[in-house]
């Protein structure tokens, strides 16, 4: 008999449930809750050793790196002895759909099998809440790309009134990837903090007060990142104190980590820029419309820069490369131009 995948397995075992598990043979073993609630259950020798050096850690207060292969069970081998420990915890993920896949359904499961009364919440970064106040900017604006954003703005409207907690992977209406999101969502430069007027309301304000209040977080690396550059700024923090934070898909950190410790600028900043000042002009300095021609001379200057990065060679260039390449040297002169 093979053994059972205890992190996607449906079929459920009528065998009575222990009482609530003390130790990690309570859960992964023979007569644990995993074995009563999945029929076919087999331990797994990998899973277990993956438990208790993890739990070994929380005691001593270690750092430990696991490499878990195919199958181990990594998600209930490192949840099941933060429960146990009762510590604060911080779980990271690479991706959000992980993160999503953790919260909603592993992390339930396993708590509920270990009768934990674990306080849990999701956390993610600003852009995917929805802004309430940006949304009614762009309700009443009228300036939208295509009809097709229209529709889309329509039913985030109507999302917005039924949504909990704002977070835009709930509204399957509408792909995270449409380009309807970045103007009903908000960023660190334009978010009006405690001046806005719905910030009584603010989802993101909600998610890191949840946060806060939880004994277990489920971030991604973006998110954890971010807390870090913050936190090294000496303005404030985003995330709570922890006793225990694992990094899930550790090998996509230093790539990510990379973004948040070194200088960056996007074509895609500066448009989104480009449209809020768009947006402010003709709402509050009617009188300045010399700054639209501004606006249009800076669109002019970016398209050249990016068409002049895509030929590159790689995605990646070394810094010097780039500045004997006589093509991007000379879009980003004109764009600097354009600036001044």
């Amino acid at each position: 008999m093979h053994p059972v995948n205890t992190e996607a397995a449906d079929t459920l075992s009528t065998a009575p449930a222990p009482s609530k598990p003390n130790t990690l043979q309570d859960v992964f073993g023979e007569s644990g809750v995993l074995a009563a609630a999945f029929s076919g259950y087999q331990p797994r020798a990998g899973q277990l050793q993956m438990a208790e050096i993890i739990r070994d850690a929380i005691t001593d207060s270690r750092t430990v790196v696991i490499e878990a292969g195919t199958g181990v069970g990594k998600t209930f081998g490192y949840l099941a002895p933060i429960l146990l420990a009762g510590r604060k915890a911080i779980v990271s993920t690479g991706t959000k759909h992980l993160q999503d896949q953790i919260f909603s359904r592993d992390l339930p499961q396993i708590k509920k099998l270990m009768s934990s009364t674990t306080r849990t919440a999701l956390l993610k970064g600003r852009s995917n809440y929805l802004c309430l106040h940006r949304l009614e900017r762009a309700m009443t604006e009228g300036r939208l790309k295509s009809p097709d954003w229209v529709t889309a703005l329509h039913t985030i409207k109507g999302w917005s009134t039924r949504t909990r907690d704002g977070d835009i992977a709930r509204c399957d209406a509408v792909s995270e990837e449409h380009g309807i999101w970045p103007l009903v969502t908000s960023t660190n430069e334009n978010c009006l903090g405690k001046e806005c007027p719905v910030f009584d309301e603010c989802f993101v304000v909600k998610a890191r007060e949840a946060a806060h209040e939880a004994d277990l977080v489920v971030i991604n690396h973006h998110l954890f990142c971010a807390d870090i550059a913050i936190r090294q700024s000496g303005f404030a923090q985003l995330l709570p104190e922890a006793d225990v934070v694992v990094l899930d898909e550790a090998h996509q950190l230093p790539e990510i980590a990379s973004l948040f410790f070194g200088s960056a600028l996007s074509s895609g900043q500066m448009i989104d820029l480009l449209r809020d000042i768009v947006r402010e002009q003709q709402a509050e300095a009617v009188d300045m419309a010399d700054l639209l021609g501004v606006v249009h001379q800076f669109e002019l200057a970016i398209d050249p820069c990016v068409s002049a990065l895509k030929n590159a060679r790689t995605d990646r260039i070394a810094w010097q490369e780039l500045r004997e390449d006589k093509t991007i040297q000379a879009a980003f002169d004109t764009l600097e131009t354009r600036l001044a």
